[in-house]
């Protein structure tokens, strides 16, 4: 030997990592998980990891990182608003939690886990495609049904569909002025009943009513009497035009 005195290094056999120290930090000092006390986790933290520092094992960057974190939680944690804290406070709970679970599960399948046991590979199978379910005959109808409604559905509607609204008759109010006037052409009086035919659309019914409206207005006809039976009696102008 060249006389230069022999250091030995241990890495951290005990934890697998920073999370795994802190669960048996926690699990050791009886802490409550979901409601960790950042100094007091901090304090043993770093008592963990001078021991570490002394025994002059190698502490890898991950380590001092948590501690860093942890450092950085307990400093926002003292200033008057620590919702920052509570934040960062919970995301680490959360990843410990998370950290546990993972550990319960390595454990239950460390204790099934065998190297003896061999296990066959699948074995290649020509599948055959054939399809041999049997089917009832009313089965197949509704599917059938149920097939030909969905493209039924994507066609337009028929014209019977609109024979309510674009076929219905359009009658104009000047046709049925028209039509009033030759009503009583020859100064024939005619009963304001008779002027709207039994049996006829409403657009004419209505047409009709609004002509007598506007030859009244016009000083054309003049209705005497009350009620259905009134008599219509058109108005002639003198040579005047009155």
């Amino acid at each position: 030997m060249n006389g230069e005195p022999i250091v030995l290094k241990y890495k951290v056999s005990d934890f697998e990592g920073p999370l795994d120290m802190l669960l048996q930090l926690i699990a050791k000092h009886k802490m409550n998980i979901y409601d960790i006390e950042i100094s007091a986790l901090l304090e043993q933290y770093m008592e963990q990891i001078n021991q570490m520092q002394e025994n002059q094992m190698d502490i890898s960057s991950e380590f001092l990182e948590m501690a860093s974190r942890l450092v950085y939680i307990k400093s926002v944690s003292l200033l008057p608003k620590h919702e920052e804290a509570e934040e960062l406070k919970k995301e680490l709970e959360g990843q410990l939690l998370e950290y546990q679970e993972c550990r319960k599960m390595a454990k239950q399948l460390g204790s099934i886990a065998c190297y003896d046991i061999f296990v066959k590979g699948p074995s290649n199978i020509k599948f055959d495609m054939t399809y041999t379910r049997i089917h009832q005959s009313e089965d197949i109808a509704k599917a059938f049904v149920a097939a030909a409604g969905r493209g039924k559905s994507k066609l337009p509607p028929p014209r019977e569909a609109f024979s309510g609204i674009v076929e219905r008759k359009i009658v104009s109010v000047s046709s049925r002025v028209v039509y009033v006037l030759r009503k009583l052409w020859g100064g024939t009086t005619v009963k304001y009943r008779n002027l709207f035919t039994d049996g006829s659309p409403k657009s004419e019914l209505v047409a009709t009513f609004l002509a007598v409206l506007e030859l009244v207005k016009n000083s054309r006809i003049r209705i005497e009497g009350d009620g259905d039976n009134a008599d219509v009696i058109l108005m002639r102008k003198d040579k005047s035009g009155e």
